[in-house]
């Protein structure tokens, strides 16, 4: 592999954003078929995956130098590309630090680490100002996953909303990578009696009527004061720039 590597495929839509972030948008040749950020990418680029497949044949012919993927996932294509021959650099990042981490490591591939530095200072410093500030203190928050099962909501988004001063009613289960950790019950959430609920159902569209007529939710302080709130997935389920800028505006709007 050359260095800093020419050719750059990237399997997941963060590492995307980051690359475009750090100016290092032309060393991409192909992206997972799900990037959005930022507008035009897809037809920037060619879209040689979705998230738990990929055209292999097609990664080939764009001869990367680096192909990026993310988490155990995607280990059968990471497997499939190392016996082509080709390097690959496999992302994990489950929290925030994580996602810095993964910003610096990018600019250290990439030659631009003085870039990808001050990216992440920059990030760290509205979460530090967020959390001095802490807006939405007192408020108790319920982030709903998936739907059915009920999953809660994952570390990174975790951690965003305690920067807002909230508290997530499901802290303890965000450390958990596998959402089959994650699952909870409705009577857990009736407990919980969360102030606010926000909802991303991976990519499908949340229906609140839904959330409002499970039995016993409508004594839940959310469902009451009718505080149910969508993010949309893109902006909040992938670990990277998306969740600590739209994502979080998101999360600050529905709080507030």
């Amino acid at each position: 592999m050359p260095f800093p590597p020419e050719r750059i495929v990237c399997l997941t839509e963060e590492t995307v954003e980051t690359l475009y972030l750090l100016g290092q948008q032309d060393r991409i040749v192909g992206v997972s078929g799900y990037a959005v950020r930022p507008p035009g990418v897809r037809q920037q680029k060619p879209r040689v995956s979705a998230f738990t497949s990929a055209d292999i044949p097609k990664v080939m012919a764009l001869k990367p130098d680096l192909v990026l993927t993310f988490s155990d996932l995607q280990a059968d294509i990471a497997a499939a590309l190392l016996r082509e021959g080709v390097a690959v650099y496999g992302f994990n990042q489950r929290g925030l630090a994580g996602i810095f981490d993964m910003i610096q490591t990018l600019g250290a591939l990439t030659a631009c680490e003085e870039q990808a530095k001050a990216l992440t200072a920059s990030y760290r410093a509205r979460l530090d100002h967020l959390r001095a500030a802490a807006p939405a203190r007192g408020l108790k928050v319920y982030f709903e996953e998936w739907d059915e099962p009920m999953i809660s909501g994952i570390g990174w988004v975790s951690e965003l909303i305690e920067a807002t001063g909230a508290t997530d009613s499901f802290a303890h289960l965000a450390r958990e990578q596998a959402a089959k950790n994650r699952i909870i019950t409705p009577e857990q959430v009736i407990k919980a009696a969360p102030d606010v609920i926000l909802a991303s159902w991976c990519g499908k569209k949340v229906r609140p009527e839904r959330i409002t007529s499970r039995p016993g939710w409508g004594a839940i302080p959310a469902v009451a004061n009718q505080r149910i709130h969508e993010i949309k997935s893109p902006i909040i389920l992938q670990p990277g720039p998306a969740a600590l800028t739209d994502g979080l505006d998101a999360i600050l709007a529905a709080l507030a």
